[in-house]
């Protein structure tokens, strides 16, 4: 009995270190791509870069006249930019976490290839 749980235990070890890479660059890669896409999705959402766009030419706080009118466009315009420049770099961030998750088992094999038995 104790030898069949023994056999069966590293038997399955064996088969799930095997299916291990396929796994991580098949249904793992998808799901890590889905992770970054909705995440980038989300930050737009976050940031409300269109709501800003749309309202570019609204005045703020009622002021019509042209001053604020001028001072309004120019918040909103600063306000859109660093938005942005946020979410390039959030995109940046995501995408460098995903090739990273690519190049992870690469880079633990190679390295524990490398190194030195003594």
């Amino acid at each position: 009995m104790f030898s069949t749980l023994l056999r069966t235990t590293f038997g399955e070890l064996l088969w799930d270190a095997l299916l291990f890479p396929f796994w991580w660059y098949s249904f793992g890669a998808w799901h890590a791509f889905q992770w970054a896409l909705g995440s980038i999705g989300n930050e737009f959402n976050r940031l409300n870069i269109g709501l800003w766009t749309k309202n570019l030419f609204t005045p703020m706080y009622g002021q019509y006249d042209w001053q604020g009118r001028l001072i309004s466009f120019f918040m909103r315009l600063a306000q859109i930019i660093g938005r942005f420049i946020f979410l390039l770099i959030w995109m940046i961030f995501a995408v460098a976490l995903f090739i990273a998750y690519l190049i992870l088992p690469i880079a633990v094999v190679y390295y524990l290839i490398s190194l030195p038995l003594f």
